[in-house]
């Protein structure tokens, strides 16, 4: 599971930052979290192959958001992209993004679908044999979700010493890493348990963007191997958080201490602050294992 983070900051773009856009790699698929503007940039210097993104994943109505959208998916157009391309975020961003393309006769030359949320509980939005992915209802001015990628167990792995020892013919190893207790040459019963190692232990990462303090997410996010919380003030100023909506860094630290959480990534930084290591400072009053979200930089889990 890989985390590239194209942009992390809030509001408005500068000269040396971006607003919110992740790329997640896992298990082969590559997901698109938010797309502020420009991420299609970002997508091209951190040599990301745009035909790889099939899902794209936008977590609120805010320009810095989604912006980058429309020009991605123009893009795509001008590449002869022949890939669905599915796109997850709140009612009415099929419209503003349809509305675009019709009154610049600019319709896609694949096929685009787009998925509408509206729920205010949690709810599965993708699904495969190898990836789950649901939203996490959030506190913000608007309809916000944060988004769960959570990987499926995989096979249990074969312990060859003790499959040759019990003398099982390999055309039952499929069984075998499926669970499945099976018959060996001498027709006697093997215990799956007995020649069988537990599947690699499964990871799953959180998405929380804009939103204000919220206990109510902490079982949703339990024992995540990474939580991305926006920290958008520090305590300082927490006082605008009540206005706008959104976290300090220490509010975040404290979600990520009471989800029990592997490893609190902060971001979505407010551009009023020179220096982000004071976010990584305060958060770690409250949760040791903390990292900066910064523009370009790559996170392995």
């Amino acid at each position: 599971m890989k985390l590239n983070i194209l942009g992390c900051y809030s509001a408005v773009p500068r000269k040396n930052t971006n607003p919110t856009s992740q790329v997640l790699e896992v298990k082969n698929h590559v997901f698109l979290i938010d797309c502020g503007e420009g991420t299609q940039v970002q997508l091209r210097r951190h040599k990301i192959k745009f035909n790889r993104i099939k899902h794209i994943f936008i977590s609120h109505l805010h320009g810095d958001h989604y912006f980058g959208l429309i020009g991605l998916i123009s893009t795509f157009r001008l590449l002869t992209r022949e890939t669905e391309l599915h796109v997850y975020g709140p009612k009415g961003l099929k419209e503003v993004i349809t509305l675009q393309l019709k009154l610049s006769d600019s319709w896609t030359n694949f096929p685009l679908f787009f998925h509408e949320l509206e729920s205010k509980t949690s709810e599965v939005v993708f699904e495969d044999e190898s990836v789950k992915v649901s939203t996490i209802p959030l506190d913000h001015r608007v309809y916000c979700n944060g988004f769960l990628f959570k990987e499926k167990p995989g096979e249990r792995q074969l312990d060859m010493n003790a499959v040759l020892n019990a003398d099982i013919h390999q055309s039952y190893y499929r069984k075998l890493k499926q669970g499945a207790d099976v018959v060996n040459e001498d027709g006697n019963l093997v215990r799956n348990a007995k020649v069988t190692n537990p599947p690699k232990p499964t990871k799953s990462y959180a998405f929380c963007s804009d939103t204000a303090y919220k206990e109510a997410i902490v079982p949703l996010i339990s024992g995540v191997t990474a939580l991305y919380h926006e920290s958008t003030f520090l305590e300082k100023n927490a006082a605008l958080c009540v206005i706008t909506k959104h976290s300090t860094a220490k509010q975040a630290a404290a979600i990520a201490s009471l989800a029990k959480v592997g490893i609190l990534i902060l971001g979505h930084y407010s551009t009023r602050y020179d220096d982000i290591e004071v976010f990584r400072q305060e958060a770690q009053e409250v949760f040791e294992n903390v990292e900066l979200a910064d523009d370009g930089k790559v996170i392995e889990f």
